[in-house]
């Protein structure tokens, strides 16, 4: 048998100490308070409001009734996505979903410590290894298995110091994160008030504006994705587009996904709508033939319509906040198709569509290099943090003198002078 810390992946500082789960927390289970704040726990920001959230998509009319409570101070996780790193200590009081596990603190270790030692990566490790499934997104951590985990702990005093180390450290880094995203933000929203220009004509001529079902065909009828003829092909589905930016970011075969169930095919050039969650504005052109999910649409202009002006109006804000209002309406935010036939297009001259194509996608090309080096750069921030935390809660560095030595001043100037280059 497997020691327990040999099994996490760390070694045990001298003096620390290795406890499990069940000891230092119990499950709990408290239903009925429909009245409390929505809660969810995230890989990226722990346990926060769902209020607080842009996919928060959970009606007023809902049973909530079955909903757990949970305390300032609990530990929280989504037992479908802690392999994810979803499970965290919450400073929110309120309610979280039947599919998540609850527990409450049973001895006085500090919990700001524990929060960050359970979300650090040699325990996302373990997640991963001991959490159940047939596939990566049905996997499961079941309660049993977690109780069962080897929790590594240092005297009061240093979960402390190290706690506080890495609230100062990971704030500092947290701040330029939120500092680059501004940036990314403003250079997006430039690039989006282009394409509003583009795509909105000085004067609405009526016979420019064409109901989408005149002049865009959804097509129909599916295929079996795991049948020899279909397996290799691409299976697009949301994930793989970014929002509003109409790239297609990744692409993956039905084989290489799994799928089993019927899929839509399509020709090279069909453009591809996502139309679950339309805030998102998840569409693009698909470079090659395929198959996509049963959440997209996809459509075929026809000769009075080009495809990339097609898609430069669905991740338009005028049509995203009409598709994004139509969804409201019903239980799971989506877009039907008979809404979808009703919407007006502007259709003018192709020649007046080329223009606004090229003009367009010039610039977006301009603005991704910048957006990219951006991202590039807080991936690097991110890693850093992770690292951080890890190194701090497994005792690898003093923090006192990791913090006296300058050790994070450093790290921070040599990633922002590595992107400059």
């Amino acid at each position: 048998m497997i020691p327990p810390t040999e099994a996490l992946g760390v070694h045990v500082p001298t003096g620390w100490c290795v406890r499990p789960f069940w000891s230092l927390f119990r499950r709990v289970k408290k239903t009925g308070f429909p009245g409390e704040e929505l809660l969810s726990v995230y890989r990226d920001h722990g346990v926060v409001p769902k209020s607080t959230r842009d996919d928060n998509f959970n009606k007023a009319s809902e049973d909530l009734s079955g909903y757990q409570l949970v305390k300032r101070g609990s530990l929280v996780t989504n037992k479908m996505k802690a392999w994810q790193g979803s499970i965290a200590i919450s400073r929110h009081r309120g309610i979280v979903s039947p599919a998540y596990y609850v527990y409450q603190p049973l001895t006085d270790d500090d919990d700001q410590f524990l929060h960050y030692l359970l979300r650090s990566r040699p325990y996302i490790a373990l997640y991963q290894r001991i959490s159940k499934g047939i596939r990566v997104n049905q996997w499961d951590l079941e309660h049993e298995a977690l109780r069962s985990i080897p929790v590594v702990l240092p005297d009061p005093a240093t979960q402390k110091r190290i706690a506080a180390f890495l609230d100062r450290e990971t704030a500092r880094i947290d701040a330029l994160i939120e500092k680059k995203e501004r940036l990314a933000a403003t250079i997006m929203e430039k690039l989006l008030s282009e394409l509003e220009d583009l795509t909105t004509p000085e004067v609405a001529r009526r016979q420019d504006m064409i109901r989408f079902r005149w002049v865009c065909r959804v097509t129909e009828g599916q295929v079996d994705p795991s049948a020899p003829d279909w397996r290799d092909k691409p299976l697009i589905a949301p994930n793989h587009i970014e929002a509003r930016t109409g790239r297609l970011i990744e692409i993956e075969t039905a084989a290489e996904q799994g799928a089993i169930s019927g899929k839509y095919a399509f020709p090279a050039g069909t453009i591809l709508y996502s139309k679950i969650r339309p805030n998102l504005a998840k569409a693009c052109v698909s470079p090659v033939e395929g198959l996509c999910s049963a959440d997209m649409y996809p459509i075929i202009p026809d000769r009075r319509l080009r495809p990339r002006f097609l898609l430069m109006q669905l991740l338009s804000k005028k049509f995203t906040d009409w598709a994004t209002l139509e969804s409201m309406r019903v239980a799971m935010p989506k877009i039907n198709r008979e809404t979808l036939g009703d919407y007006r297009l502007w259709a003018p001259a192709i020649e007046v569509q080329d223009r606004a194509v090229a003009k367009f996608f010039e610039k977006q090309a301009l603005h991704q290099t910048v957006a990219d080096t951006i991202k590039e750069s807080i991936d690097r921030l991110r890693e850093y943090r992770a690292a951080l935390i890890t190194a701090a809660v497994s005792g690898q560095i003093d923090v006192d003198d990791y913090a006296r030595r300058g050790g994070a001043d450093r790290r921070l100037d040599d990633i922002e002078e590595e992107m400059q280059t």
